[in-house]
């Protein structure tokens, strides 16, 4: 296994986002050191009667408390919100979505608001539903949001934010515990982040850009001098019973708890809890650096977690416990608090999914356990918005990054809109518990090229284990057959799963309604690997 050691890029500094904005303040930010400072906004004010300190001239407001109807709508958040993105609308307004980091059986999935050009709420509703702590994700230049499940064998989904068109699975960018997703337009790739003490940095590159369908899912090598080298991953679609993702090549870099990643312009800004560093990624050198080391520099920012950029090129960091705090780092690397949440609404939470809207005047972000009950256990949740006088891009800057419109709204149902897919796949979508144990399941699969695949059946719902900082538990996937077929071209061939070993005694004994996933992973004659997933429900 490959790590990456602190002293090697502690000194060779790397891309602060202001950079981003034009090659002097590349040069500038190359040559400066991360140090704690006085922060450009001011000092942070008393709490406000949200419990949020903000410093001058800004405010704040309660944009969604979960579970509970938003202002306007008869639909209330799930719980834990996590990740979010913002999508700039026709009509001159925009859409806030978010991710619920829970589990199907308490909602999950994500969510969207829309907002009119005057910032008034004018809907919310459900955008995906039936998946498992979805934690982050990341906006789509086609107007689209990678949602993604953090758990073992969890995939990305991508959601239409209008609501319009249905969401689909992409398990061709691999099971894994997945957190995050950054979409590089120039080179026509999707980078992920992996929620594991020895998790990889990951990219996928579609066979046929947009369609994340199918593709190329490969991994990071990092050399002793920060250069990144990508190597595929033997498996991308593993079942439960498979080697992991991140264990199938011995020679990938570990990251220790990679959490946000964020597209600005010529470079990737990811962050990794486990140590508490800010990476960068120049995407047209392949060198990646450390930004921001909390071990290194002394700063009230000490743990890291979602990320994202102003306008201005300021980089805000969302952290996960440490001080509740929403940090800051400046284009010339000085780090101070921007926002911090207090008392007892916010004693068991972290801050996540900040986001801007497409004005860049308006910071959203969320308390994912605010509104502990008795400051006990984790609260519900909550999701915010800061206004005020964010700095403006300097004259003669690039325009600021907006994603949008969203694909429901864009011609021909967009890139959700079903594709012609390599193989069919067709089950039934509900059955019984009993029947699926006397007699399993019937999959009729059709591929239009010769392929050697692997049918598996799964379930999330059998078993689990406790979550992190009190959170809902995490689903722990379980393997209920599987079977390797050989797919003859434009010829339906139909495959029996029957739940076998640990599985079916789990499902014997389960007295609920349960989901399960059917995976069709397979490879044709040339190399080109192609996956399917269906749900099932499992009824009583």
């Amino acid at each position: 296994m490959t790590g990456i050691s602190r002293r090697r890029f502690l000194a060779s500094g790397a891309v602060a986002a202001g950079a981003l904005a034009s090659p002097p303040r590349l040069r500038e930010a190359l040559a400066a050191s991360a140090r704690a400072a006085d922060g450009p906004y001011g000092p942070l004010g008393p709490p406000d009667a949200l419990g949020l300190m903000l410093p001058p001239g800004f405010r704040a407001r309660e944009i969604a408390r979960c579970l509970r109807p938003i202002a306007g709508t008869e639909y209330g958040l799930p719980i834990f919100p996590d990740g979010q993105a913002v999508f700039a609308t026709r009509d001159g307004g925009w859409i806030l979505v978010t991710n619920s980091e829970s589990i199907a059986a308490t909602g999950a999935g994500a969510s969207a608001i829309r907002f009119d050009r005057r910032a008034g709420i004018v809907d919310a509703y459900s955008v995906l539903d039936g998946t498992n702590a979805n934690c982050a994700g990341g906006p789509t230049p086609w107007g689209t949001w990678l949602s993604c499940e953090e758990y073992p064998g969890g995939m990305v989904w991508e959601c239409d934010p209008a609501g319009a068109l249905g969401a689909r699975p992409r398990p061709a960018m691999g099971l894994f515990v997945h957190e995050a997703a950054a979409v590089d337009p120039g080179g026509r790739r999707v980078y992920m982040t992996e929620d594991e003490p020895d998790g990889g940095f990951y990219r996928f590159t579609p066979a046929s850009y947009p369609n994340l369908d199918a593709g190329l899912l490969e991994v990071a090598v990092v050399g002793g001098d920060g250069q990144v080298s990508w190597r595929a991953l033997p498996n991308p679609t593993p079942t439960p019973a498979d080697t992991p993702t991140r264990a199938q090549l011995a020679e990938m870099t570990r990251f220790n708890g990679g959490e946000g990643i964020w597209y600005a312009g010529a470079f990737l800004l990811f962050t990794t809890k486990g140590d508490g560093r800010v990476w960068s990624y120049d995407l047209a050198g392949g060198r990646i650096e450390v930004l921001y080391d909390a071990q290194a520099t002394p700063s009230s920012l000490d743990a890291v977690d979602n990320i994202t950029v102003s306008a201005a090129g300021e980089i805000f960091v969302c952290e996960d416990n440490g001080n509740m705090e929403v940090g800051l780092i400046t284009p010339d690397r000085a780090v101070s608090p921007f926002m911090r949440f207090t008392g007892d609404a916010h004693s068991i939470s972290e801050v996540c999914g900040a986001v801007f809207d497409p004005s860049g005047t308006r910071l959203y972000l969320t308390s994912q356990g605010a509104y502990t009950p008795g400051g006990l256990a984790r609260g519900p949740g909550a999701v915010y918005e800061v206004s005020g006088p964010f700095q403006r891009p300097a004259p003669g800057s690039p325009p600021p990054i907006v994603y949008g419109p969203p694909a429901g709204e864009r011609a021909g149902g967009g890139p959700l809109g079903r594709p012609r897919p390599r193989v069919r796949v067709a089950a039934a979508g509900r059955l019984r518990r009993l029947g699926l144990l006397r007699r399993g399941i019937t999959v009729t699969l059709r591929s239009r090229a010769r392929l050697a695949a692997t049918v598996s059946l799964d379930s999330a719902d059998l078993l689990s284990r406790p979550g992190r900082g009190g959170s809902s538990r995490r689903p722990k996937p379980v393997l209920l057959a599987r079977r390797r077929v050989e797919l003859p071209v434009e010829r339906e061939i139909t495959v029996r799963l029957r739940p076998s070993g640990r599985g079916r005694r789990l499902l014997a004994r389960r007295r609920r309604s349960a989901d399960a996933r059917i995976v069709v992973s397979g490879r044709d004659p040339a190399g080109n690997r192609v996956a399917e997933v269906r749900i099932v429900r499992i009824s009583r």
